[in-house]
């Protein structure tokens, strides 16, 4: 994100806080939709996380229930009413792991622990201007930009904390890159993905490598300006999204060889978010330019294994001409049902699709404003 029109989204985001209500958001009512049903096999369904707009304190949370159908709108707050505030200002990631849910909430610098029967909270855990989320081996990992929202060159280097998720504590914290954003572990490394967006003079280039056992940066992999995403691919693989610099630099999409911590490949496409499921990454393009103020969306799909893009979009047509702002992606592990989410106008509330694997638009639900992340929860064994 930036914050100048020259620099990016962020723009749009503050000014959107600068136009909206600065008082707390009042706290809004649990609503309930019908949707078809899915049979529940290793997946009971999913929670979905809406940004909101910053300074809005209007971050919200769904849920899809596989086997009934219902799709549950804005459940935090009829599970927690003494949370007057409400869940907080930018939902930037969800994760669950274990019996808890770990939602990012960027701009009230903190992580919501719940329960993931209930929804209640567990755990407030303070981090400054945090990012993503993900976990291993009894831990969660959480990038942060650290210092406060605002363009410069004068913001302190990002950091990863390091959460246990039995005592719900920071147990360590290493500095990494500028303004850090995804990130992923493969064996017994953590990579993150610098963007060093808040001085686009001079973004970042690198991804920045963490050595678990003793929790302390070992190296940085150049790979190009303005990092964003980071998947792993079950053979260890990264895929690594650029998002260039919206003038002469395109967005690209980079592969990372963990075992040489290395670029090995290059894909010439655009990607906004991506999501990896099996032997294929769902990418989502959005490419913008300032040269010509327009956005290039596309929706490409590459096999993983054999490193090939396909030349058909993994979106139909009839589903892809609905969409005005293609945001989040996710993928069910078993029936390949894909959830696209629509970011709409920014302000307004947004649209989830499902489309199942053969490209047939199953149904479309209302969610909050800007449906972003999306958590599945496995069925318990």
């Amino acid at each position: 994100m930036k914050i100048n029109y020259k620099y990016g989204r962020l723009l749009l985001l503050l000014a959107v806080a600068f136009t909206s209500c600065q008082e707390d958001a009042p706290s809004i009512e649990e609503e309930v939709i019908e949707l078809p049903s899915e049979t529940v096999v290793s997946v009971e369904g999913f929670y979905l996380l809406n940004e909101g707009n910053m300074s809005s304190n209007k971050a919200s949370l769904d849920y899809y229930d596989y086997a009934t159908g219902t799709y549950r709108r804005n459940i935090y707050s009829q599970a927690n009413p003494d949370a007057t505030l409400g869940l907080g200002d930018v939902g930037n990631d969800i994760g669950i792991y274990g019996n808890k849910i770990y939602a990012v909430i960027n701009n009230s610098n903190k992580v919501e622990v719940l329960d993931a029967t209930t929804e209640k909270r567990l755990a407030v855990i303070d981090v400054k201007n945090c990012r993503y989320i993900t976990f291993a081996s009894g831990k969660a990992y959480v990038s942060a930009y650290d210092g406060e929202v605002g363009v410069g060159d004068s913001s302190p280097n990002g950091f990863v904390s390091e959460i246990d998720t039995t005592a719900l504590k920071i147990t360590r914290t290493v500095r990494v890159g500028r303004q850090p954003e995804e990130i992923a572990v493969v064996g017994k490394k953590l990579y993150v993905a610098n963007s060093g967006g808040y001085n686009p003079d001079n973004y970042e280039k690198t991804v920045s490598v963490i050595d678990l056992e003793t929790f302390t940066k070992i190296k940085d992999i150049e790979v190009a300006v303005n990092l964003h995403r980071l998947k792993a691919d079950s053979d260890g693989d990264l895929y690594v999204s650029s998002r260039g610099d919206y003038y002469s630099i395109p967005s690209n999409l980079f592969v990372i060889d963990t075992k040489t911590d290395a670029v090995k490949k290059v894909f010439d496409v655009a990607c906004a978010n991506l999501t990896i499921v099996g032997d294929n990454a769902y990418v989502i393009g959005s490419d913008f330019s300032y040269t010509t103020f327009n956005f290039v969306i596309s929706y490409s799909l590459i096999n993983v294994r054999t490193e090939t893009l396909s030349t058909a979009s993994f979106l139909p047509k009839s589903v892809s001409d609905l969409i005005q702002t293609p945001y989040g992606i996710a993928v069910d592990p078993l029936s390949k049902n894909v959830y696209i989410t629509d970011a709409g106008d920014y302000v307004s509330p947004g649209k989830l699709y499902c489309v199942d694997a053969t490209g047939n638009l199953k149904f479309s639900v209302t969610t909050g404003d800007i449906p972003a992340h999306i958590a599945f929860k496995n069925k318990t064994k």
